[in-house]
Protein backbone atom coordinates (compact mmCIF):
# COMPACT_ATOMS: atom_id res chain seq x y z
CA UNK A 1 0.00 0.00 0.00
CA UNK A 2 1.62 2.84 -1.44
CA UNK A 3 -0.39 5.20 1.82
CA UNK A 4 1.50 5.60 4.63
CA UNK A 5 -0.65 4.45 7.62
CA UNK A 6 1.93 4.79 10.48
CA UNK A 7 2.34 8.24 9.40
CA UNK A 8 -1.19 9.13 9.80
CA UNK A 9 -1.83 7.09 13.30
CA UNK A 10 1.69 8.67 14.71
CA UNK A 11 -0.14 12.13 13.64
CA UNK A 12 -3.51 11.54 15.25
CA UNK A 13 -1.15 9.79 18.76
CA UNK A 14 0.99 12.50 19.02
CA UNK A 15 -2.44 15.09 18.57
CA UNK A 16 -4.15 12.95 21.03
CA UNK A 17 -1.06 13.48 23.73
CA UNK A 18 -0.52 16.67 22.66
CA UNK A 19 -3.36 18.81 24.12
CA UNK A 20 -2.76 19.15 27.71
CA UNK A 21 -6.73 20.52 28.15
CA UNK A 22 -7.78 17.31 26.91
CA UNK A 23 -10.48 18.28 24.65
CA UNK A 24 -13.17 15.90 24.06
CA UNK A 25 -13.11 14.75 20.35
CA UNK A 26 -16.09 14.46 18.65
CA UNK A 27 -15.88 12.18 15.62
CA UNK A 28 -18.14 12.93 12.32
CA UNK A 29 -19.46 9.65 11.06
CA UNK A 30 -21.70 9.19 8.39
CA UNK A 31 -21.28 5.71 7.79
CA UNK A 32 -19.32 6.41 4.28
CA UNK A 33 -16.24 5.45 2.75
CA UNK A 34 -14.46 8.81 4.01
CA UNK A 35 -15.76 8.90 7.52
CA UNK A 36 -15.14 5.05 7.89
CA UNK A 37 -11.61 5.56 6.94
CA UNK A 38 -10.89 8.04 9.41
CA UNK A 39 -12.56 6.22 12.15
CA UNK A 40 -10.70 3.02 11.47
CA UNK A 41 -7.20 5.01 11.63
CA UNK A 42 -8.28 6.69 14.80
CA UNK A 43 -9.15 3.24 16.62
CA UNK A 44 -6.03 1.68 15.45
CA UNK A 45 -4.31 4.81 17.03
CA UNK A 46 -6.04 4.97 20.34
CA UNK A 47 -4.76 1.08 20.63
CA UNK A 48 -1.07 2.34 20.68
CA UNK A 49 -1.58 4.48 23.60
CA UNK A 50 -0.82 3.33 26.64
CA UNK A 51 -4.45 2.46 28.32
CA UNK A 52 -4.31 4.69 31.24
CA UNK A 53 -3.37 7.70 28.87
CA UNK A 54 -6.28 7.27 26.12
CA UNK A 55 -8.81 6.97 29.28
CA UNK A 56 -7.78 11.23 29.45
CA UNK A 57 -10.27 12.30 27.11
CA UNK A 58 -13.72 11.76 25.98
CA UNK A 59 -14.10 10.48 22.43
CA UNK A 60 -18.12 11.09 20.69
CA UNK A 61 -18.98 9.34 17.45
CA UNK A 62 -21.96 11.43 16.22
CA UNK A 63 -24.26 10.08 13.40
CA UNK A 64 -26.66 12.54 12.11
CA UNK A 65 -30.29 10.61 10.87
CA UNK A 66 -32.48 13.41 9.31
CA UNK A 67 -35.71 10.38 9.57
CA UNK A 68 -35.70 10.67 5.69
CA UNK A 69 -32.63 8.75 4.93
CA UNK A 70 -32.23 6.24 2.80
CA UNK A 71 -33.84 3.09 4.91
CA UNK A 72 -31.39 0.80 3.31
CA UNK A 73 -28.36 2.88 3.92
CA UNK A 74 -29.69 3.49 7.63
CA UNK A 75 -29.95 -0.37 8.12
CA UNK A 76 -26.42 -0.53 7.37
CA UNK A 77 -25.40 2.20 9.47
CA UNK A 78 -27.58 1.03 12.64
CA UNK A 79 -25.68 -2.19 12.42
CA UNK A 80 -22.89 -0.48 12.54
CA UNK A 81 -23.03 1.71 14.89
CA UNK A 82 -24.27 -1.33 17.36
CA UNK A 83 -21.14 -2.87 16.42
CA UNK A 84 -18.85 -0.01 17.10
CA UNK A 85 -20.74 0.54 20.40
CA UNK A 86 -20.16 -3.28 21.65
CA UNK A 87 -16.45 -2.94 20.46
CA UNK A 88 -15.74 -0.07 22.41
CA UNK A 89 -16.95 -1.30 25.15
CA UNK A 90 -14.65 -4.73 24.63
CA UNK A 91 -11.92 -2.79 23.88
CA UNK A 92 -11.99 -0.62 26.86
CA UNK A 93 -11.85 2.68 24.32
CA UNK A 94 -13.68 6.30 25.74
CA UNK A 95 -15.65 6.27 23.20
CA UNK A 96 -19.76 6.73 22.99
CA UNK A 97 -21.95 6.78 19.98
CA UNK A 98 -24.48 9.19 19.82
CA UNK A 99 -27.09 9.61 16.92
CA UNK A 100 -28.54 13.41 16.37
CA UNK A 101 -31.96 14.18 14.67
CA UNK A 102 -34.13 17.19 14.10
CA UNK A 103 -36.70 18.25 16.61
CA UNK A 104 -40.01 17.00 15.68
CA UNK A 105 -41.12 20.40 14.58
CA UNK A 106 -38.25 20.77 11.64
CA UNK A 107 -38.70 17.02 10.23
CA UNK A 108 -39.34 16.89 7.21
CA UNK A 109 -42.75 15.64 6.77
CA UNK A 110 -43.96 17.86 9.33
CA UNK A 111 -42.53 21.09 7.63
CA UNK A 112 -43.38 19.94 3.75
CA UNK A 113 -47.17 18.03 4.59
CA UNK A 114 -47.95 20.14 7.94
CA UNK A 115 -46.84 23.48 7.04
CA UNK A 116 -47.18 23.26 3.49
CA UNK A 117 -43.41 23.99 2.54
CA UNK A 118 -42.18 22.87 -1.03
CA UNK A 119 -39.67 20.61 -2.09
CA UNK A 120 -36.35 21.70 -1.35
CA UNK A 121 -34.59 23.34 -4.69
CA UNK A 122 -30.94 24.00 -5.24
CA UNK A 123 -31.79 28.00 -4.81
CA UNK A 124 -34.43 27.40 -1.31
CA UNK A 125 -32.84 24.14 0.66
CA UNK A 126 -34.23 24.52 3.60
CA UNK A 127 -33.82 21.18 4.84
CA UNK A 128 -30.11 21.39 4.94
CA UNK A 129 -30.17 23.65 8.14
CA UNK A 130 -32.91 21.75 9.58
CA UNK A 131 -32.46 18.56 9.51
CA UNK A 132 -28.62 18.54 9.56
CA UNK A 133 -26.69 21.50 10.97
CA UNK A 134 -29.59 22.21 13.88
CA UNK A 135 -29.17 19.08 15.68
CA UNK A 136 -25.59 18.65 15.08
CA UNK A 137 -24.15 21.94 16.03
CA UNK A 138 -26.67 21.78 19.26
CA UNK A 139 -24.66 18.42 20.11
CA UNK A 140 -21.64 20.00 19.59
CA UNK A 141 -22.83 23.32 21.75
CA UNK A 142 -24.04 21.28 24.56
CA UNK A 143 -20.10 20.01 24.58
CA UNK A 144 -18.61 23.34 24.77
CA UNK A 145 -20.65 24.12 27.07
CA UNK A 146 -19.57 20.99 29.74
CA UNK A 147 -15.49 21.11 28.03
CA UNK A 148 -15.11 24.81 27.13
CA UNK A 149 -13.52 24.01 23.25
CA UNK A 150 -14.20 20.74 21.98
CA UNK A 151 -12.03 19.51 18.55
CA UNK A 152 -14.55 18.19 15.67
CA UNK A 153 -12.57 14.98 13.62
CA UNK A 154 -13.60 15.35 9.81
CA UNK A 155 -13.20 12.72 7.27
CA UNK A 156 -12.86 15.40 4.39
CA UNK A 157 -10.44 15.25 1.81
CA UNK A 158 -8.83 17.56 -0.64
CA UNK A 159 -9.06 15.33 -3.33
CA UNK A 160 -12.68 15.43 -3.30
CA UNK A 161 -13.18 19.31 -4.40
CA UNK A 162 -11.32 22.14 -5.32
CA UNK A 163 -13.97 23.83 -3.00
CA UNK A 164 -13.64 21.40 -0.39
CA UNK A 165 -9.93 21.67 -0.43
CA UNK A 166 -10.20 25.90 -0.65
CA UNK A 167 -11.96 25.59 2.45
CA UNK A 168 -9.41 23.43 4.16
CA UNK A 169 -6.76 25.43 3.63
CA UNK A 170 -8.92 29.13 4.61
CA UNK A 171 -9.53 27.71 8.00
CA UNK A 172 -6.26 26.03 8.40
CA UNK A 173 -4.72 27.68 11.92
CA UNK A 174 -0.88 28.00 10.27
CA UNK A 175 1.48 25.85 11.54
CA UNK A 176 -0.74 23.51 13.55
CA UNK A 177 -3.26 20.41 12.23
CA UNK A 178 -6.54 21.99 13.65
CA UNK A 179 -8.33 24.51 11.90
CA UNK A 180 -10.93 26.83 12.82
CA UNK A 181 -14.79 25.96 13.06
CA UNK A 182 -17.09 28.78 12.76
CA UNK A 183 -18.61 27.89 16.44
CA UNK A 184 -16.58 29.70 18.87
CA UNK A 185 -14.17 27.20 21.14
CA UNK A 186 -14.53 24.15 17.90
CA UNK A 187 -11.39 23.44 16.03
CA UNK A 188 -11.58 21.05 13.29
CA UNK A 189 -8.58 17.99 12.62
CA UNK A 190 -8.93 16.60 9.41
CA UNK A 191 -6.58 13.50 9.47
CA UNK A 192 -7.04 11.74 6.18
CA UNK A 193 -7.42 15.46 4.29
CA UNK A 194 -4.40 14.74 2.15
CA UNK A 195 -5.49 11.02 0.85
CA UNK A 196 -6.48 10.64 -2.57
CA UNK A 197 -9.44 8.34 -3.67
CA UNK A 198 -7.69 5.87 -4.85
CA UNK A 199 -5.65 5.00 -1.44
CA UNK A 200 -8.49 5.29 0.30
CA UNK A 201 -10.51 2.55 -1.57
CA UNK A 202 -7.24 0.30 -1.37
CA UNK A 203 -7.54 1.08 2.52
CA UNK A 204 -10.92 -0.37 2.78
CA UNK A 205 -10.17 -3.16 0.60
CA UNK A 206 -7.23 -3.75 2.15
CA UNK A 207 -7.98 -3.11 6.06
CA UNK A 208 -11.20 -4.44 8.07
CA UNK A 209 -12.84 -2.33 10.61
CA UNK A 210 -11.73 -3.07 14.19
CA UNK A 211 -15.10 -3.47 15.49
CA UNK A 212 -15.34 -6.38 13.41
CA UNK A 213 -16.73 -7.81 10.15
CA UNK A 214 -15.24 -6.40 6.72
CA UNK A 215 -15.89 -3.60 4.64
CA UNK A 216 -17.31 -5.80 1.88
CA UNK A 217 -20.65 -4.68 2.36
CA UNK A 218 -20.15 -0.93 2.06
CA UNK A 219 -18.20 -1.25 -0.95
CA UNK A 220 -20.76 -3.28 -2.41
CA UNK A 221 -22.99 -0.55 -1.38
CA UNK A 222 -21.17 2.36 -3.38
CA UNK A 223 -20.62 -0.17 -6.56
CA UNK A 224 -24.60 -0.82 -6.50
CA UNK A 225 -25.64 2.52 -5.92
CA UNK A 226 -23.12 4.08 -8.02
CA UNK A 227 -22.89 6.91 -5.23
CA UNK A 228 -20.58 8.38 -2.74
CA UNK A 229 -21.62 9.03 0.78
CA UNK A 230 -23.65 11.92 2.57
CA UNK A 231 -21.00 13.91 4.63
CA UNK A 232 -22.25 14.39 8.18
CA UNK A 233 -23.09 18.64 7.75
CA UNK A 234 -21.91 20.70 10.37
CA UNK A 235 -21.71 24.30 8.92
CA UNK A 236 -22.93 25.91 5.45
CA UNK A 237 -19.36 25.54 4.38
CA UNK A 238 -19.67 21.35 4.13
CA UNK A 239 -20.73 20.38 0.48
CA UNK A 240 -24.88 19.49 0.05
CA UNK A 241 -25.65 15.97 -0.98
CA UNK A 242 -26.54 15.08 -4.16
CA UNK A 243 -24.69 13.76 -7.57
CA UNK A 244 -25.73 10.50 -6.66
CA UNK A 245 -24.70 10.96 -3.02
CA UNK A 246 -26.20 8.72 -0.29
CA UNK A 247 -28.53 10.76 1.46
CA UNK A 248 -31.99 11.71 1.67
CA UNK A 249 -34.30 9.44 -0.45
CA UNK A 250 -36.61 12.06 -0.59
CA UNK A 251 -34.19 14.78 -2.38
CA UNK A 252 -35.17 16.88 -4.81
CA UNK A 253 -32.07 19.06 -5.16
CA UNK A 254 -30.55 17.03 -8.13
CA UNK A 255 -32.82 15.97 -10.86
CA UNK A 256 -32.58 12.12 -10.35
CA UNK A 257 -31.34 10.32 -7.47
CA UNK A 258 -29.18 7.70 -9.14
CA UNK A 259 -27.85 6.16 -5.90
CA UNK A 260 -31.46 5.08 -5.44
CA UNK A 261 -32.08 4.01 -9.29
CA UNK A 262 -28.68 2.03 -8.91
CA UNK A 263 -30.00 -0.31 -5.94
CA UNK A 264 -33.39 -0.62 -7.22
CA UNK A 265 -31.48 -1.64 -10.18
CA UNK A 266 -29.62 -4.39 -8.26
CA UNK A 267 -32.23 -5.80 -6.37
CA UNK A 268 -33.96 -3.56 -3.91
CA UNK A 269 -37.28 -3.35 -5.63
CA UNK A 270 -39.16 -2.71 -2.95
CA UNK A 271 -37.58 1.06 -3.17
CA UNK A 272 -39.38 1.28 -5.80
CA UNK A 273 -42.47 3.86 -4.71
CA UNK A 274 -39.99 5.90 -2.53
CA UNK A 275 -38.58 6.80 -5.88
CA UNK A 276 -42.54 7.37 -7.00
CA UNK A 277 -42.97 9.90 -3.77
CA UNK A 278 -39.48 11.66 -4.65
CA UNK A 279 -40.25 12.24 -7.76
CA UNK A 280 -44.21 13.14 -7.31
CA UNK A 281 -42.24 16.59 -4.69
CA UNK A 282 -40.23 17.56 -7.83
CA UNK A 283 -43.54 17.81 -10.00
CA UNK A 284 -45.72 19.77 -7.06
CA UNK A 285 -42.49 21.71 -6.45
CA UNK A 286 -41.72 22.66 -10.66
CA UNK A 287 -45.20 23.60 -11.47
CA UNK A 288 -46.41 25.93 -8.19
CA UNK A 289 -49.73 26.69 -10.32
CA UNK A 290 -51.06 23.90 -9.29
CA UNK A 291 -49.87 22.68 -6.60
CA UNK A 292 -49.28 25.38 -3.91
CA UNK A 293 -51.57 28.71 -2.56
CA UNK A 294 -51.42 31.63 -4.55
CA UNK A 295 -51.40 33.76 -0.37
CA UNK A 296 -48.27 33.20 0.84
CA UNK A 297 -48.37 32.71 5.23
CA UNK A 298 -48.09 35.95 5.88
CA UNK A 299 -51.32 36.61 3.96
CA UNK A 300 -49.74 38.58 1.29
CA UNK A 301 -50.00 37.90 -3.06
CA UNK A 302 -47.02 38.14 -4.85
CA UNK A 303 -46.67 37.74 -8.97
CA UNK A 304 -43.26 35.81 -8.68
CA UNK A 305 -43.76 34.10 -5.15
CA UNK A 306 -45.85 31.58 -4.41
CA UNK A 307 -47.38 30.56 -0.73
CA UNK A 308 -47.54 26.93 0.97
CA UNK A 309 -48.58 23.66 -0.66
CA UNK A 310 -52.48 23.80 -1.04
CA UNK A 311 -53.99 21.36 1.79
CA UNK A 312 -54.80 19.13 -1.27
CA UNK A 313 -51.56 18.75 -2.16
CA UNK A 314 -50.50 17.81 1.37
CA UNK A 315 -53.54 15.11 1.85
CA UNK A 316 -52.26 13.91 -1.43
CA UNK A 317 -48.24 13.38 -0.31
CA UNK A 318 -49.46 12.32 2.88
CA UNK A 319 -51.74 9.80 1.36
CA UNK A 320 -48.87 8.60 -0.74
CA UNK A 321 -46.60 8.14 1.60
CA UNK A 322 -48.82 5.91 3.61
CA UNK A 323 -49.50 3.91 0.85
CA UNK A 324 -45.81 2.97 0.10
CA UNK A 325 -45.13 2.85 3.88
CA UNK A 326 -47.92 -0.55 4.29
CA UNK A 327 -46.35 -1.67 0.82
CA UNK A 328 -43.28 -1.85 2.13
CA UNK A 329 -43.07 -2.26 6.15
CA UNK A 330 -44.44 -5.95 6.40
CA UNK A 331 -41.59 -7.29 4.38
CA UNK A 332 -38.79 -4.66 5.01
CA UNK A 333 -40.07 -3.21 8.63
CA UNK A 334 -39.34 0.64 7.26
CA UNK A 335 -41.36 3.21 8.84
CA UNK A 336 -41.48 6.44 6.22
CA UNK A 337 -43.48 9.06 8.73
CA UNK A 338 -43.66 8.58 12.41
CA UNK A 339 -47.02 8.63 14.72
CA UNK A 340 -45.55 11.80 17.01
CA UNK A 341 -44.91 13.39 13.20
CA UNK A 342 -48.75 12.43 12.33
CA UNK A 343 -49.89 14.36 15.12
CA UNK A 344 -48.49 17.20 14.88
CA UNK A 345 -49.53 17.52 11.31
CA UNK A 346 -52.92 16.90 12.34
CA UNK A 347 -52.28 20.14 15.18
CA UNK A 348 -50.75 22.15 11.85
CA UNK A 349 -53.57 21.51 9.88
CA UNK A 350 -56.01 22.71 13.16
CA UNK A 351 -54.22 25.28 13.58
CA UNK A 352 -54.59 26.69 9.72
CA UNK A 353 -58.14 26.08 9.63
CA UNK A 354 -58.02 22.62 7.70
CA UNK A 355 -60.98 20.83 8.65
CA UNK A 356 -62.20 19.61 5.73
CA UNK A 357 -60.21 16.60 6.48
CA UNK A 358 -57.93 14.86 9.06
CA UNK A 359 -54.75 12.98 8.98
CA UNK A 360 -56.79 10.08 10.61
CA UNK A 361 -59.35 10.03 8.04
CA UNK A 362 -56.55 9.00 5.13
CA UNK A 363 -54.90 7.06 7.78
CA UNK A 364 -58.29 4.81 7.99
CA UNK A 365 -58.65 4.70 4.67
CA UNK A 366 -55.36 3.18 4.00
CA UNK A 367 -55.03 1.00 6.98
CA UNK A 368 -58.62 0.12 7.40
CA UNK A 369 -58.56 1.04 10.78
CA UNK A 370 -61.34 3.26 13.01
CA UNK A 371 -59.11 6.32 14.74
CA UNK A 372 -61.38 9.15 16.04
CA UNK A 373 -59.90 12.56 15.54
CA UNK A 374 -63.21 14.07 15.48
CA UNK A 375 -63.23 15.17 19.08
CA UNK A 376 -59.76 16.72 19.14
CA UNK A 377 -60.49 18.31 16.15
CA UNK A 378 -63.50 20.26 17.36
CA UNK A 379 -61.52 21.26 20.50
CA UNK A 380 -58.50 22.88 18.54
CA UNK A 381 -61.70 24.30 16.37
CA UNK A 382 -62.79 25.94 19.62
CA UNK A 383 -59.44 27.03 20.42
CA UNK A 384 -58.99 28.61 17.59
CA UNK A 385 -61.95 30.73 17.65
CA UNK A 386 -61.19 31.73 21.23
CA UNK A 387 -57.77 32.48 20.52
CA UNK A 388 -58.30 35.03 17.47
CA UNK A 389 -61.25 36.54 19.89
CA UNK A 390 -59.05 36.44 23.03
CA UNK A 391 -56.25 38.61 20.36
CA UNK A 392 -59.02 40.59 18.13
CA UNK A 393 -58.27 39.00 15.09
CA UNK A 394 -54.13 40.19 15.36
CA UNK A 395 -52.69 37.48 12.75
CA UNK A 396 -49.51 38.69 14.77
CA UNK A 397 -50.72 37.71 17.76
CA UNK A 398 -52.34 34.91 17.01
CA UNK A 399 -49.29 33.62 14.96
CA UNK A 400 -47.30 34.10 18.10
CA UNK A 401 -49.22 32.36 20.84
CA UNK A 402 -50.29 29.24 18.20
CA UNK A 403 -45.87 28.67 17.52
CA UNK A 404 -45.79 28.53 21.22
CA UNK A 405 -48.31 26.01 21.62
CA UNK A 406 -46.73 24.50 18.87
CA UNK A 407 -43.32 23.79 21.06
CA UNK A 408 -45.09 22.66 23.96
CA UNK A 409 -47.18 20.07 22.13
CA UNK A 410 -43.70 19.18 20.08
CA UNK A 411 -42.03 18.38 23.77
CA UNK A 412 -45.65 17.05 25.04
CA UNK A 413 -45.06 14.01 22.05
CA UNK A 414 -41.45 13.73 22.62
CA UNK A 415 -42.42 12.83 26.20
CA UNK A 416 -39.67 15.56 26.97
CA UNK A 417 -40.21 18.15 28.74
CA UNK A 418 -36.50 19.66 28.60
CA UNK A 419 -35.29 22.74 27.16
CA UNK A 420 -38.90 23.66 26.70
CA UNK A 421 -38.42 27.16 28.45
CA UNK A 422 -35.17 27.87 26.12
CA UNK A 423 -37.41 27.08 22.94
CA UNK A 424 -40.03 29.58 24.22
CA UNK A 425 -37.71 32.26 25.07
CA UNK A 426 -35.78 31.88 21.88
CA UNK A 427 -39.47 32.37 19.67
CA UNK A 428 -40.24 35.38 21.80
CA UNK A 429 -36.63 37.43 21.18
CA UNK A 430 -37.53 36.54 17.43
CA UNK A 431 -40.89 38.14 17.85
CA UNK A 432 -39.27 41.45 19.50
CA UNK A 433 -36.45 41.32 17.23
CA UNK A 434 -39.02 41.31 14.41
CA UNK A 435 -41.10 44.44 15.91
CA UNK A 436 -38.25 46.11 16.45
CA UNK A 437 -37.31 46.63 13.27
CA UNK A 438 -40.76 47.48 12.33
Amino acid sequence: MSLDISHLENEIIDQFLLDDSKRPWIIGFSGGKDSTMLLQIVWRSLLRIDPFLRQTRRIYIVCNDTMVENPRIVKFINSTLNKIQKAAVDYELPITVHQTMPQLEDSFWVKLIGLGYPAPNKFYRWCTERLKINPTTKFIKDKISESGEVIILLGTRSAESSNRAASIKKHAVKGKRLRKHQLQNAFVFAPIKDVSTNELWQYLNQVSPPWGGTNKELITLYRNANAGDCPLVIDDTTPSCGNSRFGCWTCTVVNKDRSMEGLIDNGEEWMYPLMEIRNFLVLTRDNPEKYRQKERRNKTVSEHLWGPYTFETRAKILRRILTAQKEIQNAEGVELITHQELVLIQYYWYRDCFFKLRVSDIYNSIYNTSIDMSKQQEKFKQESDLLKTSCKNEEKDVELIQDLLALQKTKTLMIKKRGLQSDIESRLEQYLEVEKKK
